[in-house]
């Protein structure tokens, strides 16, 4: 998978590719992103796991550097973990096979997660503050662009998403506000070069 300019704080090496692709692994670290820091005991609650099998995925997790512990939450042995703002991209497919295959394991996850996401949105929505709802919005355009501007329109959207990926980084650090003024928001952007694939017909007229 060819990727263009990197907007993110680093890419996934091949060993924590292969790490990642767990579906506990996956779960627990939307879970930390969606609900915020949470502690062994309270994913397992969520997961119906035992304690022990998600504090052992959690080290997993923070061995390579997808979560971390957060230092002024809780007491004694307890511990909060919180995903490692930045972000993170999983680059171009690497050659060790296994790696590959969690690569694609990984994307996969992912389309799986927007699609959720989206059918979320669309059906519980409309229980959102209006405030919030009217700040979201759903969005598609089919747009007929050489390879250059493709890669351009990509590169300035990433841009601007990267300087909220920023603000966002700053207030993870920060206690939440207490008028609740920010909120969890997804973004999907995704640039799908689809008339570039040759149908069945010119693949076969190509032999």
């Amino acid at each position: 998978m060819k990727q263009g300019k990197s907007f993110s704080a680093r890419t996934l090496d091949a060993n924590a590719l292969k790490s990642f692709a767990h579906p506990l692994r996956l779960r627990i670290y939307e879970l930390l992103d969606e609900r915020g820091p949470s502690t062994a005991t309270g994913l397992a609650g969520l997961l119906g796991q035992n304690t022990g099998a998600t504090s052992y995925h959690l080290r997993e997790l923070a061995r390579h550097g997808m979560i971390e512990v957060v230092p002024e939450m809780g007491r004694g042995k307890e511990k909060y973990w919180r995903i490692v703002p930045g972000g993170f991209s999983y680059g171009e497919t690497p050659p060790d096979p296994e790696a590959a295959s969690a690569l694609e394991l990984l994307l996969d996850d992912l389309v799986r997660q927007r699609g959720a996401e989206l059918a979320r949105w669309r059906e519980e929505g409309a229980r959102a503050p209006e405030k919030w709802v009217q700040a979201s919005g759903f969005g598609r355009r089919s747009l007929r662009l050489t390879v250059a501007e493709t890669a351009r329109l990509r590169d300035e959207v990433l841009e601007v998403l990267e300087r909220y990926r920023t603000v966002s980084d700053l207030r993870e650090r920060e206690p939440s506000p207490s008028d609740g003024s920010a909120g969890h928001v997804v973004i999907h952007f995704d640039v799908l070069p689809l008339g570039a694939i040759p149908d069945e017909q010119d693949a076969e007229r190509a032999l």
